[in-house]
């Protein structure tokens, strides 16, 4: 019992970091329970979840998620793939990461896009100068 998973999950410049051990299923995020998220963040953290019962059986495992950096989408994003690839090292299962991917490839494999950089002697990453040519 004293074995624990720990994984981690990037999304922009959010990283998300997931300790999981054998458990009841109590999951957490920055020491609170997941349910106590917005709706629809709950619902990005609950599918990996759902998906977990579905082709396991029971949710067997105690997860806690701890969070740094990024905006509030990017750390659910970041949570949500910690805890899908905590899970499927805790299982071991090839069925779960077929299941996983075949649902959403994100769950599993991070999101490597990042904010484009600025331009020199432009206000923005593509927007360009105006010129006036009179």
């Amino acid at each position: 019992m004293n074995n624990m998973i720990v994984t981690s999950g990037k999304r922009k410049q959010a990283i998300a970091r997931a300790m999981i051990k054998e458990g009841t299923g109590k999951i957490t995020i920055r020491k609170k329970d997941y349910k106590f998220l917005h709706f629809f963040d709950r619902l990005r953290m609950e599918e990996p979840i759902k998906i977990y019962t579905a082709v396991i059986g029971k949710l067997n495992l105690d997860a806690e998620i701890s969070i740094m950096g990024g905006g509030e989408k990017s750390q659910i994003e970041a949570a949500r793939l910690a805890l899908a690839k905590g899970m499927v090292k805790f299982s071991n299962s090839k069925e779960l990461t077929k299941a996983f991917q075949n649902y959403d490839r994100n769950l599993l494999v991070a999101d490597v896009r990042r904010k484009e950089a600025y331009k020199p002697g432009d206000s923005k990453a593509r927007r360009h100068r105006q010129s006036s040519y009179r």
